[in-house]
């Protein structure tokens, strides 16, 4: 049975796109597959509009936009770390060769590469000497960890959906694989990198984040573990982090 259509209508493609009809409309196959239940049309959509909203704050808004609809195009839970990335991003190079050159290509393979770490590429990664390409990184980087500042409603949704697409790993397992996820997040300096982004949403995903981990291991923790630097870092407004 095909996923139900994401609850906002997917935005049209840039006027200077770099994706055919032809790839679009294999990419929302992929995306409306029945087993993705967070890493859907949904999450695609959801990242066009943010980029639509900010439009103008980008450098190459198209190698963005590419970016985002093959950053999650193949996704498998059983693949080994990194896999998903990697392959999403030679999809995206073979898809891509013909109509994108060498430089530009380069980069939306690197940026599809770093969503499996979250950690922004150089400058000498991404092949420019723009430091308006590194922004663009820090922000769809950003963009792709929105759903961690989103409302409670929302937030827990999505919690079930990622739970749901793994949900052939034991509970046990799964407490500790995604409390370690969850907890490197917390134990960053910063979350959201980007100028754009990092004083909108730092807070709220915080919040999240710290609600998520007592959830899963309880409230037990030791005096100044990372759940209590995270309740001070909210409360200080971001001034408190150790």
């Amino acid at each position: 049975m095909p996923k139900k259509a994401p609850p906002h209508p997917t935005p049209p493609p840039l006027p200077d796109t770099l994706l055919t009809p032809l790839t679009l409309s294999e990419l929302t196959a992929l995306y409306s597959a029945p087993d993705r239940h967070y890493h859907s049309l949904t999450h695609i959509t959801t990242l066009l509009s943010l980029l639509h909203t900010h439009l103008r704050l980008f450098t190459d808004p198209p190698a963005i936009e590419a970016a985002i609809w093959f950053h999650d195009a193949i996704y498998g839970t059983h693949s080994p770390p990194s896999q998903n990335e990697l392959r999403s991003a030679a999809l995206a190079v073979s898809s891509l060769r013909d109509i994108v050159d060498a430089d530009r290509l380069e980069r939306i393979k690197v940026m599809i590469e770093a969503t499996a770490s979250h950690t922004v590429p150089t400058l000498s990664e991404l092949r420019t000497a723009d430091k308006g390409h590194v922004e663009d990184a820090k922000m769809f980087l950003d963009m792709d960890l929105s759903i961690l500042a989103a409302d409670e409603a929302e937030y827990r949704e999505y919690e079930r959906g990622v739970r749901e697409e793994y949900k052939w790993v034991k509970e046990k397992e799964w407490e500790e694989g995604r409390g370690k996820v969850l907890r490197g997040f917390l134990e960053r300096e910063r979350i959201y990198v980007s100028k754009a982004f990092s004083g909108l949403w730092e807070g709220r995903a915080r919040g999240n984040l710290v609600v998520s981990l007592r959830g899963l291991e309880g409230t037990g923790e030791e005096k100044g573990g990372v759940l209590e630097r995270g309740w001070r870092w909210i409360r200080g407004g971001g001034q408190q982090r150790s």
